[in-house]
């Protein structure tokens, strides 16, 4: 099996938010308009997107709760991927309520101004939960096994020049980088409140898949 990296979460998750969008993006559109074939395309394509977005989320949580309990992270990122977590139960509960509602009402030409709103309240916690947890990739570095070295590369001639020099650098503190996949230290969940402060940002945690340096179990 190809080896993705943490899992297959980061596949499925982009699923879940398309066809999600697209459900409620298209059931707007058919409350706005006059009974036809249009309307009635809309409505049959939303109730497909939405449908399949339930059966591919599935996998997505499935796959994102291993992720949870097995990414190397620190006491900052946790905090993170906690939200995101939190976020991503809030926002696949919601979906699951609209799933059910649709079954009862899928028949009918009109699904109804309340439906329409529940959808767009759930597609707003869709985008928060995506929003935290390309904070926990792209800030916090969770699945990421090593960072680009801005000096290992070279431009072809034509290129618009940019320097790589250390000044343009961000600060790393020690001026290091760790070996990629090294793994982090344990963190304390006591630290928790004042963590964040503390935090360089350009110096996310190096993760991967082989141990967590926190235990979840308590």
């Amino acid at each position: 099996m190809i080896e993705i990296i943490p899992n297959w979460h980061p596949i499925l998750v982009h699923f879940t938010v398309a066809l999600f969008t697209i459900s409620i993006v298209l059931f707007s559109l058919a409350s706005f308009t006059k009974a036809g074939n249009l309307r009635q395309q809309w409505l049959n394509v939303a109730y497909w997107n939405l449908w399949i977005g339930v059966l591919l989320t599935i996998g997505t949580l499935t796959f994102g709760w291993i992720a949870y309990n097995t990414v190397t992270h620190d006491t900052p990122s946790h905090i993170k991927m906690t939200t995101h977590r939190n976020w991503a139960f809030i926002a696949s509960g919601l979906f699951a309520v609209l799933f059910l509602w649709s079954l009862f009402i899928h028949k009918k030409a009109k699904t109804g101004l309340l439906f329409v709103l529940a959808g767009l309240i759930s597609v707003g916690t869709l985008g928060v939960t995506a929003w935290y947890g390309g904070e926990i990739v792209y800030r916090h570095g969770l699945g990421v096994m090593a960072l680009p070295k801005a000096s290992d590369h070279t431009h072809a001639k034509g290129t618009p020049a940019h320097s790589h020099s250390n000044k343009d650098k961000p600060s790393h503190g020690t001026g290091s980088h760790e070996k990629p996949g090294a793994k982090t230290t344990g963190h304390s969940h006591g630290d928790i409140g004042n963590s964040e402060k503390s935090t360089d940002k350009f110096n996310p945690p190096k993760s991967n898949t082989t141990g967590d340096s926190h235990n979840h179990t308590h």
